[in-house]
């Protein structure tokens, strides 16, 4: 069995960090792209060939230490590849590439994995995203979930296909809390003063605000994010939240620090298997799934080789060896069932680690958790000028 990993130990979600900060600030230049036409993508996809090699941008920790899926892949199809972990955060990615691509370069990769939400916006609006060739997708159509196929900030997949996904939810310390916390209402209730933890992260605190007001993320509007920001201002301005977090949230929630907190799924279930006291709850209001995509830049040398290395780790043995390792929600339901029965020849620990996966909502959501998870508010580049002033007035305070 590999050791517990995440590409979240040290990097934020969807951030706006200080690298990204000033590029979200000032909003985006250049020219929003048509949708593509089913000629063009069709013409653009018969001058390509194989060429035999495949460069993957990911994050750090996000595939197996031995690279299995990848070398498999090579094995199977000939093909190559170089595995550079150069994604640390969306904004600052998408700030380095911005100008690259805006001048027609190439950034020198196949495949880029991005987090949905602002930066990934961004990237497929101003055109730097190839549209996919849906006739090389038997895999991903035959084995990815519905809900999968079915994201709001790319119907239809068009240009990206699920890598894997998580949810940000509730962690609280069982140490400290005796009550079965449900409710979103826990990280403002005052009997947790000065012991609740809130993300940094723009988009997660308004995502948690608006769901406690009862309004839905994805058909927000000005109104509701000001509605969102008074409550979160009112929750900071009583003293209830102890700090805004980045990542260290969960040490701090471990520790005891901090009794209740926002949390992404993948590094509470890590700690579960550490045997620490911290549960994990999606609130009865709803929680967020946020999902990291594969999509082909722009420019790409190698796009009928990144297709193929795309749709072959939805294979479902390929999908559940990685699954395995990285410990997030995979988007290919078999993968549940494959590691289960890889549990019933296991022993030891090994047994018991790959029994806590199975059975854990943390890597395989229940259908209810997932009718109450919601995605971020799709904004257009006037609107992130008034959004993200809301939002960092609060955390940056």
């Amino acid at each position: 069995m590999t050791q517990p990993r995440t590409r979240r130990d040290a990097f934020r979600i969807a951030g706006l960090s200080a690298a990204g900060l000033a590029l979200a600030a000032c909003g985006v230049q250049g020219q929003k792209a048509a949708p593509p036409k089913a000629d063009a993508v069709q013409d653009y996809w018969s001058k390509q060939k194989k060429n035999g090699q495949v460069i993957f941008a990911n994050w750090p920790e996000y595939m197996p230490e031995d690279k299995g899926p990848l070398e498999k892949f090579k094995s199977e199809t000939g093909i190559s590849y170089e595995y550079k972990e150069v994604i640390n955060e969306n904004a600052e990615f998408f700030g380095k590439a911005d100008p690259v691509l805006r001048a027609g370069q190439s950034l020198g990769y196949d495949i880029v994995v991005m987090t949905n939400g602002i930066q990934l916006q961004h990237m497929i609006e101003l055109g730097y995203v190839v549209a996919l060739d849906q006739s090389k997708m038997p895999n991903f159509l035959a084995n990815a979930g519905e809900k999968y196929k079915q994201r709001s900030y790319d119907p239809g997949n068009v240009h990206t296909i699920p890598y894997t996904s998580g949810v940000t939810g509730i962690a609280y310390n069982t140490k400290y809390v005796k009550d079965d916390i449900t409710s979103i209402q826990a990280l403002f209730d005052p009997k947790y003063k000065g012991r609740v933890g809130m993300m940094s992260d723009a988009q997660e605190i308004a995502n948690f605000g608006m769901i406690a007001l009862g309004l839905d993320p994805e058909k927000s509007t000005e109104a509701d994010w000001k509605k969102a920001g008074e409550k979160l201002k009112a929750q900071r301005e009583a003293g209830i939240v102890r700090k805004y977090y980045d990542q260290n949230y969960i040490d701090a929630v471990s520790k005891g620090d901090v009794w209740v907190t926002m949390a992404w799924s993948g590094d509470v279930f890590q700690r579960q298997l550490a045997g620490e006291p911290v549960k994990f709850v999606v609130p009865d209001e709803g929680g967020t799934i946020w999902t990291d995509n594969m999509l082909i830049p722009k420019g790409a040398a190698n796009p009928v080789d990144a297709m193929m290395l795309m749709d072959y780790l939805y294979k479902p043995e390929v999908a559940a060896e990685l699954d395995e390792y990285i410990q997030f929600v995979t988007p290919v339901p078999a993968v549940q069932d494959l590691l289960r029965e890889k549990a019933g020849s296991a022993t030891g620990e090994d047994k018991k680690a790959l029994l806590d996966m199975v059975d854990s909502p943390l890597m395989f959501p229940t259908e209810a958790d997932y009718a109450k998870l919601r995605t971020y508010t799709k904004l257009t580049t006037a609107q992130e000028q008034v959004f993200n002033p809301i939002f960092q007035s609060i955390t940056q305070a």
